[in-house]
């Protein structure tokens, strides 16, 4: 659910998300992310190394966080860093109750901190950049047909991958 949204300021709280964590969230998470460890979808395996359940992977919180800041901000939001660290884990039955604080705002961009927690105590925490093109206080107006080479270039720098990603990619992936 998107919510319209004001000038963002530092202290501004998000409104919170309820997530219900089911088995079926889990299970497909980690299969829409290739991640097939067993205990992502296997609850006996998961008993077998020391967990009563299931639980959730990180690349499906992580996509749970994104959507918590995109809902907030709108259709026109880009995630421009997310850092975030799991703590409790997230069990089929157990609700997650996403919560944010806007820490920093520069130009269209602003730093969120965000906390999920569950019954078992926080699931996890973090901080995600955001951007609202158009939002900060002088909107940058560009057009599709903006080929120059400065307009090029900026493009090219925006969606580049940073040299440390570059780096942590398999040898012969770029």
């Amino acid at each position: 659910m998107t919510t319209e949204v004001g000038p963002t300021r530092v202290g501004d709280v998000l409104p919170p998300l309820e997530i219900e964590i089911t088995r079926t969230l889990v299970v497909a998470g980690a299969i829409a992310s290739r991640d097939y460890q067993d205990v992502h979808h296997d609850a006996e395996a998961a008993r077998q190394k020391g967990s009563p359940d299931i639980f959730m992977n990180i690349l499906t919180t992580n996509g749970l966080v994104g959507r918590y800041i995109t809902d907030h901000f709108g259709p026109r939001a880009v995630l421009r860093r997310v850092a975030i660290r799991l703590g409790a884990p997230n069990h089929p039955g157990d609700t997650m109750v996403l919560t944010g604080l806007v820490e920093d705002v520069r130009g269209d961009a602003a730093t969120v901190r965000v906390i999920g927690a569950n019954s078992l105590g926080k699931h996890v925490t973090g901080t995600v950049t955001v951007t609202v093109p158009g939002s900060g206080p002088e909107p940058v107006q560009r057009t599709t047909t903006d080929t120059t080479p400065e307009a090029t270039a900026i493009t090219r720098e925006a969606i580049a991958p940073s040299p440390e990603a570059t780096a942590a990619l398999p040898e012969g992936r770029s």
